[in-house]
């Protein structure tokens, strides 16, 4: 791909998402480094551009516009100083709540506070008086970029247009040659069957039947439909997610931390292997949808987001409390409510149909079931305690009533992969909002100093010495928590991450070895210490552990390459069962598989 193909298609992908979220005027003002912007847009059927002369005027022209239209409308500057031309305008947009489109160009990265021409520093250059600031970048042909300019497309007119409506400011950095090339942009196969608008509903908080009829109607008429759920704390959304995809017919993709895949609400329509057999392409192409309703934080699982982004082409539909959890830069259309109110409203606009589609929602539960039965078949076959099996044995150990907080980095993605859901009232805790390794330790004693339930950490021998200092509340405030710690004397997630191929540096920059004994630790606080070696060992402390007063260290000692193995034999189990359930060949496409996270 050209350079200027690559800027067609970048630039061009984000004014026909304009132009389908019901963008339909631009006022413009001639530049040299808008040019890209200044011809694309041009060139957008449905799109009236307005040139003027001056950006002040231009600003202040396109704003009147909104405010008659009570639509968002577009205002396109060159760089410099130019682009502050439009910050009077963009400050009446704000507090006169008026949607406005500021879209600045500007100097690429390495052109900036060298005393280049016509470059001053853009980024947030309207400051709060934007409701929403964006740098985009620059476009080098990535393939993904195209899909990226679009959800900020969309994601701009929603922002701009949801009360209180403002203004968003999106800044496109471009480098020379700055001519796009001539003709339509590549396609990306992503438009949706949603009637004309419909990119983003913002429903009431608590919805009625008929602000979301449309959506329901596309659901019902999907033969293939999946729910997603990844992280979340409500805890009377999954009761509302299950009736849901009972109604559809729809199997439900459950992270344990969605709180989705345990509790009394607990149906067969809840999938909870998809991360080991997701990895292979044949199954993830056997299981393709034509609609996924997603719910929750951006999922765990890589292998997920991968399936997410391999059907691109299927309507995606994000449901967000005024987020826009979308890594994977697929969703369509973004429903901005309280997902457990969208699900009940969901649920009562559904039309009479003729019933599930039993075909699709039986294969995926015969994959699934044959998955795990080989997950479990391998761990119980382990002579060894591993962190596989330390998960699986938690699974058994934890009673009910119980919150398990899971550390990030490998023990999040076990419990993703290795915890099977089942009818227990079980709360899944977890630092997934910036997933650090730091800090673990304190937010699990300070969920179990009130929450009044039996409370057990897991977590990585790097997290647990991040947090160290954090066990002094244990003692200080006479709490009880049970902590597993996972031992492998370094990174081990690396070991399953590209980063292993560097074997000549690998140690020193990843493996990080430490060498600590840490029931030295467990004594400088006054903590019970044991070091089980055997799953039901571990399962034994655990639960005595639960019924002691105070905090244990309950520590697991691995070997990170033993691990890795572990991880890509069990893969390749899953994969192989699931092969079967389908009716594929069992060997040919998992021998020989170096699977990654």
């Amino acid at each position: 791909m050209t350079a200027a193909e690559a800027l067609r298609d970048f630039v061009g992908a984000f004014a026909r998402e304009l132009h389908r979220c019901g963008v339909r005027h631009v006022c413009l003002c001639p530049g040299s480094r808008s040019t890209p912007l200044a011809l694309v847009l041009r060139e957008q059927p449905g799109l009236r551009l307005w040139v003027h002369l001056d950006e002040r005027s231009a600003a202040f022209f396109a704003l009147g516009m909104a405010r008659a239209l009570r639509q968002p409308v577009a205002v396109v500057t060159t760089s410099g100083t130019a682009a502050v031309n439009l910050a009077p305008a963009v400050a009446e947009a704000r507090y006169g709540r008026v949607p406005l489109l500021a879209l600045t160009a500007d100097r690429p990265p390495e052109m900036r506070e060298v005393g280049a021409n016509q470059t001053i520093d853009q980024a947030r250059l309207y400051g709060s008086h934007a409701k929403w600031t964006v740098e985009m970048p620059v476009p080098d042909g990535s393939p993904h970029l195209p899909r990226y300019a679009r959800a900020v497309a969309r994601r701009a007119v929603a922002t701009a247009r949801v009360a209180p409506a403002g203004p968003v400011h999106v800044n496109f950095p471009f480098r020379e040659p700055l001519l796009p090339a001539e003709g339509p942009p590549a396609g990306l196969g992503m438009e949706s069957d949603l009637p004309p608008g419909a990119t983003v509903w913002t429903v009431p908080r608590r919805p009625e039947a008929s602000d979301l009829r449309p959506l329901a109607e596309t659901l019902a008429r999907a033969r293939r439909g999946l729910i997603v759920c990844g992280p979340q704390e409500d805890p009377d959304l999954p009761a509302e997610v299950v009736a849901l995809a009972t109604a559809l017919g729809f199997p439900v993709l459950a992270d344990p931390l969605s709180q989705v895949r345990c509790g009394p609400h607990y149906s067969r329509l809840v999938i909870d292997s998809y991360d080991a057999f997701l990895r292979d392409e044949e199954i993830a192409d056997a299981l393709a949808p034509d609609v996924v309703l997603r719910l929750g934080g951006t999922p765990t699982s890589r292998p997920l987001l991968h399936y997410l982004q391999r059907h691109g082409a299927a309507l995606q539909v994000l449901v967000d409390d005024g987020g826009w959890n979308d890594p994977a830069l697929v969703a369509q259309a973004v429903v901005w409510g309280e997902p457990r109110a969208v699900c009940q409203a969901l649920r009562r606009a559904l039309p009479e149909r003729a019933g599930p589609d039993i075909e699709w929602a039986s294969r995926w539960q015969a994959v699934a079931r044959a998955a795990r039965a080989a997950l479990d078949e391998a761990l119980s076959a382990q002579p060894v305690l591993s962190e596989p099996g330390a998960v699986r044995a938690l699974a058994d150990a934890l009673p009910a009533g119980a919150d398990l907080f899971l550390g990030n980095s490998m023990p999040v993605r076990d419990a993703d992969a290795f915890f099977p859901g089942d009818l227990r009232p079980l709360r899944f805790l977890g630092n997934r909002g910036a997933s650090g390794i730091d800090g673990v330790v304190s937010s699990a004693l300070g969920g179990a100093a009130v929450s009044g339930r039996p409370t057990v950490l897991v977590l990585g021998d790097l997290s647990f010495y991040h947090d160290m200092n954090g066990l002094l509340a244990a003692r200080r405030f006479g709490i009880a928590l049970t902590i597993v710690l996972l031992n492998n004397d370094g990174g081990g997630i690396f070991h399953l991450l590209p980063q292993a191929e560097r074997e000549a540096h690998f140690e020193e920059l990843f493996g990080t070895p430490h060498g600590l004994d840490f029931r030295h630790a467990a004594a400088l606080y006054g903590l019970a210490y044991r070091q089980p070696e055997s799953r039901e060992e571990l399962a034994c402390a655990v639960r005595e552990s639960l019924a002691s007063p105070t905090t244990t260290v309950l520590e697991v000692r691995t070997d990170r390459e033993a691990n890795a193995r572990l991880h890509r034999e069990l893969w390749q189990r899953a994969v192989a069962a699931a092969r079967q359930a389908i009716g594929r060949p069992a060997v040919a496409a998992t021998e020989g598989k170096r699977w990654r996270l």
